[in-house]
C-alpha cells in the first residue's frame, strides 16, 4: 500500500497549519501523521506531495526511507488548484498498486483506523467493490430548497431519528483505490466504493483557527 499525503504550502485559514506546534507535538499535525502511518506494517511508501521546504523539512526528521518526498509543481500547490488536477497528477508519480490517499488535517484517524480501513477493503474487494473512502453517518432532518430529502414529511411529520433513511457525509480524512482508477477514471474513487463508517472524533477535521484549537485541547487531554 502507498500512501499519497499532500501538503502544499500556504493555508490562507489557518497559517502554517501543517507544522505549528500542535499541543506538546513539535512537528505538529504532519508530526503527528507520519508517526501514524510509519506504525503501519502494510504501508510500502508514503509519498509526501509538497512545495513547503518546511513540510521537507520535518519529514527528514523522522529519516525513514518509506517517506519519499515529492517537490510538488507550484502550478499544483496553489489554493485555486483543483482537487481533480491533483488526482491527475497522482500517477505520475505512484504508477502502480494501491494508493491511500490522506490528509495531515485528520490527527484523530491515527493508525488502528488506517489499518481497518485497508483491511476493509481488501474483504470488500471480495464483494465486488472497487475502492474505499471514509464517510460519516448523518441522521438527521435534513431538508433542501423544496423540503425535506431524507424522510417524507406526509406520511410523518417528525419521525424518529433512529428510523430516517441515513445519508452520508465523505469526510476525505480516507480513499484506497488502485493506480488504474486514477488513470482510467480520472478519480480516486472507483464506480463501487465502500463506504467506510467513522465516528466524529475519527473524522475530525482542522480546517478554520477554531478547529486548531479545538483538536489541540483534544488532543492535549487525552494525551494528559
Amino acid at each position: 500500500m502507498r500512501v499519497f499525503l499532500p501538503c502544499r504550502k500556504g493555508s490562507e485559514r489557518v497559517p502554517q497549519k501543517n507544522v505549528r506546534p500542535f499541543g506538546k507535538t513539535p512537528h505538529g499535525l504532519l508530526g503527528i501523521k507520519l508517526e501514524q502511518l510509519l506504525s503501519i506494517s502494510s504501508v510500502d511508501e508514503i509519498v509526501l506531495s509538497s512545495n513547503d521546504d518546511a513540510v521537507f523539512s520535518v519529514a527528514e526528521h523522522y529519516n525513514d526511507g518509506r517517506i519519499r518526498l515529492d517537490h510538488r509543481p507550484e502550478s499544483l500547490a496553489s489554493s485555486s488548484t483543483s482537487t481533480d488536477s491533483l488526482i491527475e497528477y497522482v500517477p505520475s508519480i505512484i504508477d502502480e498498486g494501491d494508493v491511500l490517499w490522506t490528509h495531515v488535517t485528520s490527527p484523530f484517524c491515527d493508525a488502528s483506523v488506517y489499518e481497518d480501513a485497508i483491511r476493509c477493503y481488501r474483504q470488500s474487494q471480495e464483494e465486488g467493490f472497487d475502492s474505499l473512502m471514509s464517510v460519516t453517518e448523518i441522521r438527521k432532518f435534513l431538508w433542501g430548497k423544496s423540503g425535506p430529502v431524507n424522510y417524507d414529511a406526509k406520511k410523518e411529520k417528525w419521525p424518529r431519528t433512529q428510523t430516517l433513511e441515513p445519508l452520508y457525509e465523505i469526510n476525505s480524512a480516507i480513499f484506497i483505490a488502485p493506480v488504474k482508477c486514477y488513470l482510467e477514471r480520472k478519480d480516486r474513487i472507483g464506480h463501487r466504493p465502500y463506504l467506510y463508517k467513522l465516528n466524529a472524533r475519527q473524522s475530525f477535521d482542522v480546517d478554520w483557527p477554531e478547529d486548531f484549537d479545538l483538536a489541540e485541547a483534544m488532543w492535549t487531554h487525552e494525551k494528559a
